[in-house]
């Protein structure tokens, strides 16, 4: 049985990845480093559906039509490049190899770069929406090898979210890195939006006195405005989830956030670009801020909470500055969507890049 597209990696991205694949009526042949894994996935997730498993890359190789398409969803970096060359052997010219994962941008200008020498296609794809998108439709960025393109266009097309009129969130970006470096803007620009959120919960916590409770009921009226998205919609889910005694859980969680790292290559491109993407640098800032735990319970005990009070304010003037903040994070968003296009249009200069802005 010959199938449409291969994938290496069966972590929770790629299996769910594989699951959309073949709702959209696509053969998938589907291959893990750890081979029993594949076994367990036919046998378990998989079980009843038209996947099918390889037990080696030559394998899933020779299981694959032509023009072969074979998607990677393995870590960044090294496992990338020594997966290119054990999946080289079995091509065959314009055979295409599609890199899913979080890749450096130069990464991919180098690997397209490689495989175009070798009369092979390459594609870095960016790929958002963590889990439930990879399973029920992400937002996909492809870039690289242009005329792969017309090879992957349906698949990817397919599988991806929707947005308005059926409109599919997946378009060619651009050239070389072009798809991974939107990848990396996309991710800062969520930083960004993260930390906005941040002190508008700040904000009226500590300024306004206002509950868990109140700030969920206020993220979900800002979600019917202009603030319409994923992010707001979850703070309000967040805020007001309740532990098992009751009180709000996101009290008790720690006030530490970890990163992966694409905020920060924004922050470190854009030094090189010489632009002054400031909102994301902040926002890159504040998680490793946040990591100084000791640090900051250390001077908390000595300088106290800053001299922060509570306003004293009526129920109308609570409701207009709650209006303020509901205001000035939109205007913060506007700034940082902003500043991560100034980027994209200088990284397209520098990069001999096409990009289609609106798309993006």
């Amino acid at each position: 049985m010959s199938a449409d597209i291969g994938l290496i990696g069966l972590s929770v991205m790629g299996s769910n990845l594989v699951m959309n694949m073949n709702d959209h009526g696509f053969t998938v042949c589907a291959f893990n480093r750890t081979v029993s894994k594949v076994d367990d996935f036919l046998a378990n997730e998989a079980k009843g559906t038209k996947v099918i498993g390889a037990q080696s890359i030559e394998d899933l190789m020779g299981k694959l039509k032509k023009p072969r398409r074979v998607v990677m969803l393995v870590k960044a970096g090294q496992a990338v490049d020594d997966f290119i060359e054990k999946i080289l052997p079995f091509t065959e010219e314009g055979d295409i190899i599609i890199d899913g994962g979080n890749s450096l941008f130069t990464d991919s200008i180098r690997r397209t770069h490689y495989l175009e020498g070798k009369k092979r296609l390459f594609v870095g794809a960016g790929v958002s929406g963590g889990e439930e998108g990879a399973r029920n439709g992400p937002s996909i960025m492809p870039g690289g090898s242009e005329d792969a393109w017309p090879h992957i266009k349906e698949i990817m097309q397919s599988i991806s979210a929707k947005a308005g009129a059926n409109e599919p969130c997946c378009q060619w970006v651009g050239g070389t890195g072009a798809g991974h470096y939107v990848k990396m803007v996309h991710n800062g620009i969520e930083y960004g939006d993260m930390q906005l959120i941040c002190e508008a919960y700040h904000l009226m916590k500590d300024l306004l006195g206002m509950s868990c409770d109140e700030m969920s009921a206020a993220c979900t009226e800002w979600n019917k405005t202009e603030l319409d998205s994923y992010l707001i919609e979850i703070s309000a889910e967040i805020l007001k989830f309740k532990d098992t005694d009751g009180t709000p859980l996101v009290e008790k969680i720690r006030d530490t956030a970890g990163q992966k790292g694409t905020g920060k290559w924004t922050g470190i491109e854009s030094l090189e670009q010489g632009m002054p993407v400031t909102l994301i640098g902040e926002a890159v800032f504040a998680r490793c801020l946040s990591a100084l735990k000791s640090q900051r319970e250390l001077a908390a005990t000595l300088l106290g909470n800053g001299g922060v009070k509570p306003l004293k304010v009526n129920a109308e003037e609570k409701a207009a500055f709650v209006d303020s903040i509901r205001q000035a994070l939109l205007a913060s968003k506007i700034v940082s969507y902003a500043q991560g296009f100034m980027l994209l249009a200088e990284a397209a200069k520098v990069n001999s890049w096409k990009l289609n802005f609106g798309e993006i």
